[in-house]
């Protein structure tokens, strides 16, 4: 298998997922004792949550190239942003590293596709809902009608991701919230919902709604799994 290069810490919670779901794929690939050659470089949060609300995009396009630059030179044979948001910086990742880069949206619209889904409800961050780098490939290579909440909702889904599901707080409350978000989205005709931020399904799972869920963490990191067998 080829090596997985995962650029993490966006938060440490989320990324402890994606490490768990991608050595459990790979098990679930090959069975026996094998598990997944990959490496993680972890960032400091504190510093990114900063930059991202002063809008500061080229700062942040640095750091992230830097980290995948330092996962390639580690020997990575591929990489993973382990955050929906910070595929703000996609564009100078793919022009700062010669090894594949695995995007989520584009993983995300594929899942969505291959189950005939047309209309979805898009949740994340304020900048992954309002911003066009998630929903414009969703729409242009997957011809998906693509839904956000309102402003105030955006706010209430953006708090909670920043408030509390980046320091590890599962709150039934908030749960409840997300969950008639979701609702007033199936009523304007949502047949699924992206959950577009990796934190989010640590709250919220397939039997929390009505429709078709897509975990764009799971998705993300399972298709990393079948690009790194298939290149072996």
């Amino acid at each position: 298998m080829k090596k997985i290069g995962l650029i993490g810490g966006m938060s440490w919670e989320s990324s402890v997922v994606y490490y768990q779901i991608i050595n459990e794929s790979i098990r679930e690939h090959l069975g026996g004792f094998h598990s997944a050659r990959c490496i993680m470089e972890s960032v400091d949060f504190a510093e990114i949550e900063q930059l991202q609300h002063q809008n500061d995009w080229s700062a942040l396009d640095g750091i992230m190239v830097n980290a995948a630059r330092n996962l390639e030179n580690a020997g990575a044979e591929l990489i993973l942003l382990c955050t929906n948001t910070m595929h703000l910086c996609s564009a100078a990742i793919i022009d700062g590293i010669s090894v594949p880069f695995i995007h989520i949206a584009q993983s995300t619209g594929m899942k969505i596709q291959s189950q005939g889904i047309r209309k979805v409800l898009l949740l994340g961050t304020k900048f992954t809902m309002e911003k066009p780098f998630f929903k414009n490939i969703l729409k242009t290579d997957f011809e998906l009608e693509v839904l956000v909440p309102n402003e105030k909702d955006r706010e209430t889904v953006h708090d909670i991701i920043y408030k509390e599901l980046v320091h590890g707080k599962l709150n039934i409350s908030s749960k409840t919230t997300y969950q008639h978000i979701i609702n007033k989205a199936i009523s304007s005709g949502a047949q699924g919902v992206i959950l577009g931020c990796t934190e989010i399904p640590l709250l919220i799972n397939a039997s929390d709604v009505g429709i078709p869920v897509f975990d764009t963490t799971r998705i993300h990191a399972e298709q990393a799994v079948e690009f790194a067998l298939r290149l072996s």
